[in-house]
């Protein structure tokens, strides 16, 4: 199988939604995603965007994907933060996430970020594991806050 690892484009945005919606039924939170397609493509491809990213792609499917954007450390200074990762489950296990993943560490490396920063739910270990073989630093002390404006 032929696995093509390509910047995401505009015209991916539907498939790139319906593939966040897979992983926030995978993280137990399906009614979580509200974003609009609009504002989705918006905020990736309009005047000033903020997000970034990557697709797998095999046989001219779109297979999963790697969302990023540029966060702010006064400590380090510019650090990627992988907002969203996710092979599809019938795809999982053929080597795909290390594409992925190790095409935004090139990424991160290439544009002189800092660190690369992500979070992982506690309970998913397949994940856990996954970055394990990265050597990545599995924090458990800091404590998420979130105050939602959208209710």
């Amino acid at each position: 199988m032929e696995v093509t690892i390509r910047r995401a484009e505009k015209s991916d945005c539907p498939t790139l939604l319906s593939l966040i919606r897979e992983l926030a039924e995978y993280e137990r939170a399906p009614n979580e995603v509200t974003v609009t397609l609009q504002h989705f493509e918006e905020s990736g491809f309009g005047a000033a965007p903020v997000w970034w990213g990557f697709v797998a792609e095999t046989e001219e499917k779109v297979v999963g994907f790697a969302l990023y954007y540029i966060r702010y450390s006064t400590w380090k200074g510019q650090c990627l933060y992988l907002e969203d990762f996710l092979v599809t489950n019938e795809y999982r296990g053929k080597g795909i996430g290390s594409l992925l993943f190790e095409r935004v560490i090139k990424e991160a490396k290439e544009k002189g970020f800092r660190r690369m920063v992500w979070q992982v739910l506690e309970w998913n270990e397949p994940a856990l594991n996954f970055y394990r073989k990265y050597q990545a630093t599995l924090d458990g002390e800091w404590i998420n806050g979130i105050i939602d404006f959208t209710s």
